[in-house]
């Protein structure tokens, strides 16, 4: 379901804790990507990474809320990471 250039989209799960990107898309199941939208994860929303370990949940802040998400779905979440 990836519908941007490879160079452009990355899972959010490979960014480092304070990089900014805009969200795009997901690459999910109907359940987890109405609970990601709920929680504010809407295309072209500005997300940042609080904290990211290598391993375990990531804690990311969009929409000006604090959302912890799950390794496997931030490995099915794609941005585009924000020009420093």
């Amino acid at each position: 379901m990836n519908h941007f250039p490879l160079s452009v989209s990355i899972p959010l799960a490979s960014l480092k804790p304070g990089e900014r990107a805009t969200f795009l898309q997901f690459d999910s199941g109907r359940g987890v990507m109405g609970r990601l939208i709920a929680l504010g994860f809407t295309p072209g929303a500005e997300v940042r990474i609080t904290q990211n370990h290598g391993r375990g949940p990531l804690l990311v802040a969009v929409r000006g809320t604090y959302v912890a998400i799950g390794r496997g779905e931030a490995e099915k979440i794609f941005v585009r990471r924000a020009a420093a």
